[in-house]
């Protein structure tokens, strides 16, 4: 069975865990292939809803084994308390894998994530502070702490050492912050190697054996295309690569081996952090809607941050830049339920750039940052939909919407979310 990749088609949090936890006990492997703790998915299963963030959505399907891929930056305190809260609830973790060429976020990374941001001031990036990006530079700069060298302390105390040069001399004089000691994060790191050894493994290699027998590989990409850092809205996006070529290069997998990229969409759309967002609605009112209704109908807060979510209506040239840049051959529509109720919904057609009209995303920031959204309006509807398993269960209009949106989003809508749980999904075509 070759692989199959599930990406956010937006900015993020577009219900992606829901969407890996709708394929259950079809999935043999769970792949999470960038980001790290800066993000996390929410999958509720019968009354229990549960908040992952280090850890793929595969660790709640029993017989999937989750691994972590080398495109992944792992805080290791963050991995046992996540896996310490599973277990406490009854969640069998014993089968998670962490590749060996992972990098690690250290101490220094968070303290210099959470300065580097005060510094910039009104240019802020909106980061999450947790060291994701500084851990990335560290990487491409090969000053990077790696998972395999927590089991030799001779390499990881050499690599310490380099990174804590040039380190301790912008703590110290750009930010007037203390040095760092190498023995400090030395010992932090160390005091984890002995409960992480089981867990790491040549992930590369266990995924093509893996497809070899013909088991299903999922891979789980965190953030979003928009928030990509080649494809996304630079420099307002995340360190790592959250496309279908990330899935690649962060997972080990070949590309010859995906048939099938998943591309999760919501029913509206969210942004958390700066950057520009161009269907956002700004005020409790606005003349598209209510931006305040939106975001409390759809518990839109940040998984991981709490923060609320800058919420906005659907934009089909995003949709059809992600169908485009992932090769996506089918996209899930979540939270449809949350539209319930609205006389008119908007959808972003088409854009405004300086008195042009543009149909795709421009291709300048200054264009995307100029970019005023061309609305269509679609009517609404009131009835309660979370119990629709069929397309014909759906309402009129809300069937009109589905399909609006596949005809204008560049490729085929196969299941639609109509509640956060996993039964409350109507499936259109088979998502493997």
């Amino acid at each position: 069975m070759p692989a199959v990749v599930i990406v956010g088609a937006q900015w993020g949090d577009e219900g992606k865990g829901k969407a890996t936890d709708l394929l259950g006990s079809r999935v043999d492997y769970v792949v999470k292939f960038n980001g790290g703790n800066n993000a996390g998915h929410t999958v509720v299963i019968g009354d229990e809803k549960y908040a992952l963030h280090l850890l793929p959505s595969g660790i709640l399907t029993p017989g999937c084994i989750p691994i972590i891929g080398n495109g992944v930056v792992v805080d290791l305190d963050v991995l046992f308390h996540e896996i310490d809260g599973l277990e406490a609830r009854g969640i069998d973790t014993s089968a998670l894998l962490v590749s060996a060429n992972a990098h690690v976020i250290a101490d220094y990374n968070r303290t210099l994530d959470k300065v580097t941001e005060r510094f910039l001031g009104s240019r802020k990036i909106g980061t999450t502070g947790r060291g994701i990006g500084p851990t990335y530079a560290d990487k491409m700069n090969r000053l990077g702490v790696r998972v395999q060298d927590l089991f030799d302390e001779k390499i990881l105390r050499a690599k310490v050492e380099g990174a804590l040069e040039l380190k301790n001399q912008i703590l110290t004089k750009v930010y007037n912050r203390r040095a760092v000691s190498v023995d400090e994060i030395v010992e932090q790191l160390l005091v984890h190697a002995d409960r992480l050894s089981p867990m790491v493994a040549d992930t590369a290699l266990v995924l093509h054996e893996a497809l070899r027998r013909d088991e299903t590989v999922l891979l789980e990409a965190g953030q979003a295309t928009l928030l990509d850092v080649d494809h996304g809205t630079y420099p307002f996006v995340t360190s790592s690569s959250a496309t279908t070529g990330g899935a690649c290069t962060g997972s080990g997998i070949a590309p010859t081996e995906i048939s099938r990229v998943i591309g999760i969409v919501k029913a509206y759309a969210t942004r958390v952090g700066e950057g520009p967002f161009p269907t956002e609605l700004t005020g409790d009112v606005d003349p598209a809607g209510d931006g305040e209704k939106l975001r409390t109908a759809g518990g839109e807060f940040g998984t991981t941050t709490g923060r609320p979510r800058r919420t906005g209506w659907y934009d089909a040239p995003i949709a059809r830049y992600a169908a485009r840049i992932n090769g996506v051959t089918d996209f899930v529509l979540t939270k449809l339920d949350v539209l319930t109720g609205w006389e008119q919904i908007p959808v972003c057609v088409a854009y405004d750039v300086d008195g042009e009209r543009v149909d795709e995303m421009p291709v300048s920031q200054t264009g995307f940052h100029h970019a005023k959204p061309i609305y269509e309006y679609f009517p609404g509807w009131t009835e309660d939909i979370s119990g629709a398993r069929e397309m014909s269960d759906l309402p009129a209009n809300a069937q009109a919407y589905v399909r609006e949106l596949e005809a204008i989003s560049g490729s085929r809508i196969s299941a639609v979310g109509v509640g956060p749980d996993r039964e409350e999904t109507v499936v259109l075509h088979d998502l493997l």
